[in-house]
């Protein structure tokens, strides 16, 4: 989650409050206090509110959770005579488009620096890391309008920023810093969005890197924002930024879209509505409130309000792109409400608790294999398919279950087994002293179904398949479970090493010796042993412990 650094001089100053009510109302907002120092503090805010990556989004909602300013905030969108077309080729690359102008904004150490963070959190966060989408913020004075968004091939060429010769596509793809970092977005290609002024030179190649001629400076005093991707996002990412600007002074001015089939006009600060009936803000609450209290907290939480006896007439600011639901601005009216103010009761029935039976399970495998001498680690349930399978010689689980939305391309589902988890995690401690020898238990999830299991590896010059055997066997003698071994074709493992785990007729796991191209692909040196027990399958069996 991003952690935002607020400087205490300016926080002050555009809240209207002091350090002291300041640190005592933040937590309320929904955020982590990272850490407390003379000059700055470093807040975490989760990923569904965007629109605190800055710290006018921060004094935005401060000022109205602490009364300084109530109720929902107008911005205004001026006429302006600027106009984008989109041509059609950009469609297979990357298809939206969107922008604004802002004029009259003094450009100050400060707003370059909110700027610069917000831009970079907005990548990684609602961008997925640029892929999703991308913003570009370009020196007005420097575009000559009318603008074209289009696709170009690898010889097109430009001065990209922070550089001084001009290079092409190609070329910045391959060389330049941030070219290498995010050219995988843009892999496989032949054609590349790129924003065209009427001077038919380029100020954008999204979502790569901007012109050098476009970078905005100390005395730029007007701008011109893009924001390129595929879905809403986009929008998202443009409304979060006009209100930041706006709140810095800016005067917002409109941009014409000009698609083939259509025409939008860009940014639309409107904010939408949205109708919550007073009975289900009690029954998601659990209490009653009176009209002017639920009016109130919404207030706080810069929402409009238009109240009648039964329901509520919500305007959702431009800048809040995490509202999907009703329910979203319920939990809001909790947080204007405040937490601490509601009373905690005992529920109305009482029950006795008494432990899982997992849990006896798992508590006897990690005080089988700490015996054994192995170190208990914690990995990710969340990993991605080339860790999973590629790297392990294995076939795609179509059982796995996917990320809809990942942040990045190394959480894109959920595990199906532990073992590549820590075989990853031996890669990442191959420089340190041997043996190695770590266990995991936890849960995988195959078929919508949680499972769990118990993993170990062991690594070191002389690992080979008797020692994993015989750690299989304690595990097993211990667990006084009878068991068995046939035959594996695990590609995991190194064919005659290898073997499967059965229990009353059941496979319950595998075990073997790692295989060479396993080790090759995590990058270690050393022999690796290893194995895995569904206990899921085992105590289905009605084996209890």
């Amino acid at each position: 989650m991003p952690v935002i650094q607020l400087f205490w001089d300016e926080l002050e100053r555009l809240v209207g409050r002091g350090r002291e009510e300041i640190l005592e109302k933040l937590p309320m907002l929904g955020c982590d206090i990272e850490r407390v120092e003379e000059e700055t503090i470093d807040i975490e805010f989760f990923p569904n509110r965007p629109d605190l990556y800055s710290v006018e989004g921060v004094v935005r909602a401060l000022r109205g959770f602490l009364d300084v300013e109530h109720g929902y905030r107008e911005y205004r969108v001026e006429k302006g005579d600027w106009k984008v077309t989109v041509e059609s080729q950009v469609f297979e690359v990357r298809p939206r488009i969107v922008s604004c102008i802002v004029r009259d904004i003094e450009i100050t150490d400060e707003v370059i620096r909110s700027l610069m963070e917000i831009q970079e959190d907005l990548h990684w966060t609602i961008g997925r890391n640029r892929r999703k989408m991308a913003i570009g913020v370009h020196d007005l004075s420097k575009v000559y309008f009318p603008l074209r968004y289009t696709a170009v091939d690898s010889s097109f060429s430009f001065i990209p920023l922070d550089f001084e010769n001009v290079m092409s596509v190609g070329e910045i793809l391959e060389k330049h810093p941030k070219g290498k970092v995010y050219s995988f977005i843009l892999e496989g290609k032949d054609r590349f969005p790129m924003i065209i002024d009427s001077r038919d030179e380029a100020i954008s190649f999204p979502p790569i890197i901007n012109a050098e001629k476009t970078r905005v400076t100390e005395d730029t005093t007007d701008l011109f924002v893009d924001v390129t991707g595929f879905d809403n996002n986009v929008d998202s990412a443009l409304n979060i930024l006009t209100t930041m600007l706006s709140d810095r002074g800016g005067k917002i001015e409109e941009v014409e879209i000009m698609y083939p089939d259509r025409t939008e006009i860009t940014p639309d600060l409107e904010g939408k509505t949205m109708t919550v009936r007073k009975d289900e803000i009690e029954s998601l609450l659990g209490f009653e409130l009176e009209n002017k209290e639920i009016e109130l907290a919404l207030g706080k939480m810069r929402f409009g309000v238009s109240k009648s006896n039964t329901e509520f007439e919500i305007r959702i600011p431009p800048y809040r792109a995490d509202i999907l639901h009703r329910w979203d601005i319920i939990e809001d009216i909790a947080i204007g409400y405040g937490y601490n103010r509601i009373e905690p009761e005992y529920p109305p029935t009482t029950t006795i608790g008494m432990r899982h039976s997992w849990n006896e399970i798992r508590d006897a495998s990690k005080e089988i294999m700490t015996g054994l001498g192995y170190l208990e680690v914690i990995t990710f349930t969340l990993t991605n398919e080339r860790t999973q399978y590629e790297k392990m010689r294995r076939k795609f689980n179509a059982d796995c279950i996917q990320v809809m939305h990942p942040i990045t391309e190394e959480h894109t589902l959920i595990r199906t087994d532990i073992l590549p988890k820590l075989i990853e995690l031996l890669s990442m401690n191959r420089h340190h002293t041997l043996p190695q020898k770590i266990f995991e238990v936890g849960d995988v999830v195959t078929g919508m179904k949680n499972r769990l299991r118990l993993a170990a590896c062991s690594t070191h010059s002389r690992a080979n398949f008797s020692e994993v055997r015989s750690a299989v066997q304690a595990v097993m003698k211990e667990l006084d479970l009878e068991w068995g071994v046939t035959d594996c074709d695990d590609g995991i493992f190194i064919e005659g090493r290898r073997g499967k785990i059965t229990v009353e007729e059941k496979d319950a796991g595998v075990f073997g010796e790692i295989h060479p191209e396993v080790l090759e692909n995590f990058q270690i040196m050393n022999p690796v042993v290893g194995f895995e027990i569904d206990l899921s399958t085992i105590f289905d069996t009605g084996i209890v412990l």
